[in-house]
């Protein structure tokens, strides 16, 4: 089990969202560092391009993994990609895609730019 969890209510203006990850809720955040990764595991020239690439809403599983990964990560949680191909989500396959969208959305804004509000 990954060690130093972060629990508590995601702040959305902070780009934080909350997921319920085997049995767990916790925070996720795509963070500059955590956007750095990507950048370097997508092989993406730019923040734009990274954008552009999730905007298509194609996503392998391979894919899922590794943003879900940097979010926990960024969020101070200590979870391999290793780690998150084992966890599960509420809802499954479908919850993985949700908290993805949802992660996504949070980073980069709604259909506009603007953040969204809190579910």
């Amino acid at each position: 089990m990954p060690q130093g969890l972060r629990y508590g209510r995601a702040n959305r203006h902070r780009g934080e969202i909350e997921a319920l990850i085997d049995g767990e809720r916790r925070i996720l955040c795509l963070t500059l560092g955590a956007l750095a990764e990507l950048e370097t595991a997508f092989q993406a020239d730019d923040l734009t391009a990274l954008a552009e690439r999730f905007a298509t809403g194609r996503m392998k599983a391979a894919d899922m993994i590794r943003v879900i990964g940097a979010g926990l990560r960024g969020a101070g949680n200590t979870f391999s990609d290793e780690d998150v191909a084992m966890a599960t989500a509420e809802g499954g396959i479908a919850g993985h895609a949700a908290m993805v969208a949802d992660l996504l959305t949070a980073t980069f804004g709604g259909p506009k730019g603007e953040i969204q509000p809190d579910p």
